[in-house]
């Protein structure tokens, strides 16, 4: 088994804060998040919650040195010229500290808004190729998937170079982020899902340019832990329901999820019915898509994750109490990890 480490030789840790609480609770978690070891934390976008750019400069005055970022935000509710520029803004505010999280966005979520979803792959590389030379300085003009003209920013990020991470779950997607981004954020929990993204990200990084910078793959995995296995799964059920209602047919079938059940789920967040699309998680679901139970079940799920990553973002919902679950998450890392706290 390969042994996938960050460039320190350990596993970065990484966590994902959701906006459906306050700036200033999301803040909090950060400082905390950053006091118990974690390195980055992004700030999810869905339009239901609050704006992540925002709430990232919340996090950036309650921080210090953790990276942070919009994770993961997409090119289609939001013009990538503007991605680009709210981030560079968060790079500034933080000292140089910003990550961008770009993916392709869920499907449901933008049915919402009446949005199609169209060559997802092309939109979100061209959307990170624009923001990188719209923070070289350069002025940019592209005709393709979106169109901008003489575009700049009238600000310098302070980082020499701001770290891109792709959201990724089907195989060009995961193929694409290896060879062109900076890392890539694995939607996915299970260690079947892992194994086979590692294979995608493999054929990606043999086509890697010699000159780019080393490549990071992380788990972008829901997570839910707390003292009680029952309290920590039933927290789980929003996060996998939306990750079911993105799902692609062949990772249902690679768990044996069943299909009315999983099209019940999609139905119900198409629909806008969000209790009804949570009631309707399966525990099948719960084991496939997200890494819940107590403290030591949620190490030894990290521990077989780290098998085939360089690292794990924690992800929605954390847990029923979240200032416990950063703890109890940080504590889990520790022992799936070489590191101490």
């Amino acid at each position: 088994m390969t042994d996938h480490t960050s460039t320190s030789g350990e596993p970065t840790w990484g966590i994902e804060l959701t906006p459906e609480h306050p700036p200033e609770r999301v803040a909090g978690l950060a400082a905390l998040a950053e006091d118990e070891g974690f390195e980055i934390a992004f700030a999810s976008s869905h339009y239901f919650n609050r704006d992540p750019l925002v709430v990232c400069s919340r996090m950036a005055d309650a921080t210090d040195e953790i990276r942070l970022g919009p994770g993961v935000v997409n090119p289609y509710e939001t013009h990538p010229v503007k991605l680009a520029s709210g981030t560079a803004t968060i790079d500034e505010l933080s000292d140089g500290r910003a990550v961008f999280g770009v993916g392709a966005g869920d499907r449901s979520s933008l049915s919402n808004l009446g949005i199609e979803r169209d060559s997802p792959l092309r939109r979100v590389l061209e959307t990170f190729e624009v923001a990188r030379d719209l923070w070289d300085g350069e002025t940019v003009t592209h005709e393709g998937t979106f169109t901008a003209r003489d575009a700049a920013l009238n600000l310098d990020p302070p980082s020499d170079r701001i770290p891109v991470y792709v959201g990724a779950q089907g195989p060009h997607m995961l193929r694409m982020s290896a060879k062109r981004a900076d890392g890539v954020l694995v939607n996915a929990a299970h260690p079947r899902d892992l194994e086979w993204a590692a294979g995608q990200l493999e054929q990606g990084l043999a086509e890697r340019p010699d000159d780019h910078d080393p490549f990071e793959s992380l788990a972008f995995a829901s997570v839910s832990v707390a003292g009680d296995e029952t309290e920590a799964r039933e927290a789980a059920r929003p996060p996998v329901a939306f990750i079911v209602g993105g799902a692609a047919e062949p990772v249902l079938e690679r768990h044996d999820i069943d299909r009315d059940a999983a099209r019940a789920v999609s139905e119900a967040l198409e629909q806008g019915d969000l209790p009804e699309a949570f009631g309707r998680v399966t525990p099948a679901m719960i084991d496939a898509f997200c890494i819940a139970g107590t403290t030591e079940t949620v190490a030894e799920r990290f521990a077989r994750a780290l098998e085939y990553v360089d690292g794990i973002v924690v992800g929605s919902p954390l847990g029923p109490d979240l200032e416990d679950a950063v703890e109890r998450a940080s504590e889990a890392l520790s022992r799936a990890s070489s590191r101490d706290t």
